[in-house]
């Protein structure tokens, strides 16, 4: 599957979009190294990216809730505790958050919290499979691949309540 991307400005900055044929396949925010995820990607307009875009200017505007563009990682077959997290990710419903701990014994293992914290920091496509709705125990924010002022414009903007 040839892979190609695209980059949307956003309010917590660039963000870089890739995609394959089946879906989004990573976005990665400014600063970041993105190699591994785009080498060999081509910069381009598909309709997946083109999606994508549209999707996040509508999320940006406060005019979208939930994000219908397809989403393609490597592994979605296997179900060990990372993924198991990541896929839990996107039934946490927008202006709401779990915590760590919480979403630890959803994934099976409740001890798991700091392998939570992995999961949600190795997500390939944060803000569409929503890590940044993932807090620590005593409402604060915890850490974000973005960084923490990401995370906090995004939480803001799903007007959800947190505490730093």
């Amino acid at each position: 599957m040839a892979l190609c991307h695209t980059r949307f400005t956003s309010p917590v900055g660039e963000l870089l979009l890739v995609a394959d044929d089946a879906g989004l396949t990573y976005l990665g925010f400014a600063g970041e190294d993105h190699t591994r995820h785009s080498a060999g990607s081509t910069a381009a307009h598909t309709p997946i990216l083109d999606r994508a875009v549209a999707e996040l200017d509508q999320y940006f505007a406060g005019e979208r809730t939930t994000f219908t563009v397809p989403l393609s990682r490597p592994g979605d077959g296997e179900m060990g505790f990372h993924g198991r997290v990541q896929r839990l990710l996107a039934t946490i419903p927008y202006g709401s958050f779990v915590t760590y701990k919480e979403l630890a014994g959803k994934a099976g293992n409740p001890g798991a919290v700091r392998a939570v914290g992995t999961a949600c920091a190795t997500n390939p496509v944060p803000i569409f499979s929503p890590c940044h709705r993932v807090l620590r125990t005593d409402g604060g924010l915890g850490g974000y691949r973005g960084g923490t002022k990401a995370k906090e414009l995004l939480l803001r903007l799903e007007n959800i309540d947190f505490r730093n």
